[in-house]
């Protein structure tokens, strides 16, 4: 596959028409797994015109033909389930375990969710409102989209982006991170496998500032949907306004855990490890800041740390691997940065707060750590850094905590625990965030809704709300009484 280019436009894959290559790097060993060809304009226009083409077809097939074509596709990905968790773990550094049990099977269920929204149109009822015309609401697809995804769960987060745009008939040019395009491209492959006509789903690979740039501002893209940094979707937000084309946001996340004073501890500190350190941390609805009550406060930390202790740092490839390294180097040392920040100003790293030595300084590996002694404005709560890095800090008052919660710019995600169901309704009413778990945190479904308040973006991803961020809702007004002068042209000309 990989030999014939990483580029895959109106069914087939090519090469990108940019001199240069990008080295895609297994971040747990440092070994080159492909030279990546990168794409430029040139083949924007080229994606653009074929998803444009395409569309044409596409959007005039039933939906019945398109949940075919989708139930059809989820089967053939689920041939190959093994092979997208084998690469996913090769180019994202992810445990196999969370690849196998998490990222594909969600994935392949993503798909066959959207098998069925294509037959599930919904609409106010067509009726006469003002006694003189039928009023009729159409849903139609917005046209070619243009998809940005980022690298922390990169099939995932693809078929976040395709599949409720093609269910809606719309045709697609996606790009993924240039640092993991291998599960897209699989997957634009599988598209054409699927019997999905050539252009409805291209994959370009290449640089944000140039492909993904190109991508926005062309004019025969009428819809953006991106997932990555607030600072990066205000880019996007002003080159879509050129064209004035839908834009579809899912930003930074800083996700609170907040845990009352009656709060199962020992549920807490299981969830607050794993939220923390799902996918190594780099997960945007991960539990970043937990607020704890102070007379949980010093069990909790303790708890946290010597749970954290026993987490496997190892080969992600290893099915006893629990956490592996970070997608890259680079990443790696962007966290250690916040971490030694915060030391500088005085913080207390309860466990971790380094890269390991032996055989897994090889790769971007970075402990499980625990932060404490912070305060509130410091960079460490308010950042979003991406990567397995938990900060505590406590509060007094149900409303101190609450307000702590709502402290940043961020508005993804959010945990409250408590056995009190009128705190816990309290909080899912007053913690400004897009989604929020009781007693849990990170689970996802298909059925609900991912999407952020804030800088944390707008729009929907998954569910049937997703779908409709996709179309375009047109009124159709029949007239029923056949009469060629309408009362109301009294307003323009003559009388009663």
């Amino acid at each position: 596959m990989l030999e014939q280019g990483h580029q895959y436009v109106d069914g087939g894959f090519r090469r990108g028409s940019h001199d240069g290559t990008h080295d895609v790097v297994n971040p747990a060993t440092g070994e080159v797994l492909t030279r990546a060809d990168l794409a430029t304009p040139d083949d924007v226009d080229a994606a653009v015109a074929a998803a444009t083409r395409a569309q044409a077809e596409w959007g005039r097939a039933t939906p019945g033909e398109r949940a075919a074509a989708l139930t059809s596709l989820a089967a053939v990905m689920s041939e190959r389930a093994e092979e997208y968790a084998q690469a996913e773990t090769a180019q994202a550094g992810k445990p196999i375990k969370l690849a196998r049990e998490f990222d594909v099977p969600g994935s392949i269920d993503n798909v066959s969710f959207y098998a069925g929204a294509a037959r599930n149109l919904e609409g106010r009822a067509s009726a006469e409102y003002d006694g003189a015309h039928t009023s009729v609401i159409r849903r139609e697809p917005v046209g070619v989209v243009a998809s940005i995804a980022p690298w922390n769960y990169p099939l995932q987060m693809a078929v976040w982006k395709v599949m409720p745009a093609i269910a809606a008939g719309n045709t697609i040019v996606l790009k993924p991170a240039e640092i993991t395009p291998i599960t897209s491209l699989m997957l634009a492959e599988d598209c054409t496998r699927a019997g999905l006509p050539n252009g409805v789903v291209n994959v370009l690979n290449g640089p944000g500032r140039v492909v993904g740039e190109a991508m926005v501002a062309h004019p025969g893209v009428r819809m953006t949907s991106f997932t990555g940094s607030t600072p990066v979707g205000q880019r996007i937000m002003e080159l879509a306004s050129g064209t004035v084309k839908r834009v579809h946001l899912e930003l930074g996340g800083k996700a609170p855990f907040v845990v009352f004073d009656d709060a199962d501890l020992d549920a807490a500190v299981q969830g607050a490890v794993a939220g923390a350190l799902i996918n190594t941390g780099q997960d945007c609805t991960a539990a970043t800041r937990a607020y704890v009550q102070r007379p949980l406060y010093d069990a909790f930390v303790q708890g946290v740390a010597d749970v954290m202790r026993t987490v496997r740092l190892g080969d992600p490839t290893d099915p006893s691997t629990d956490q592996g390294p970070l997608v890259s180097v680079k990443q790696r040392d962007s966290v250690a940065g916040y971490v030694e920040r915060a030391r500088g100003y005085g913080a207390k790293v309860v466990v971790g707060g380094r890269a390991p030595d032996g055989e897994l300084a090889k790769g971007a590996y970075y402990e499980p750590t625990l932060v404490i002694d912070v305060a509130q404005d410091s960079e460490i709560v308010q950042q979003e850094l991406f990567g397995p890095v938990l900060v505590v800090l406590p509060f007094d008052t149900d409303d101190e905590g609450i307000a702590l919660a709502n402290d940043t710019p961020f508005g993804l995600a959010a945990s409250a625990w408590s056995r009190d169901t009128f705190r816990t309704l309290r909080a899912s009413r007053e913690i400004q965030a897009g989604c929020v778990w009781i007693n849990d945190h990170i689970p996802i479904i298909s059925e609900m809704p991912h999407g952020g308040y804030k800088a944390s973006g707008f729009g929907k991803d998954m569910s049937q709300y997703s779908f409709d961020e996709y179309t375009q809702v047109k009124h159709v007004s029949f007239d029923i009484t056949g009469e060629p002068r309408k009362d109301w042209h009294r307003t323009i000309f003559g009388d009663r």
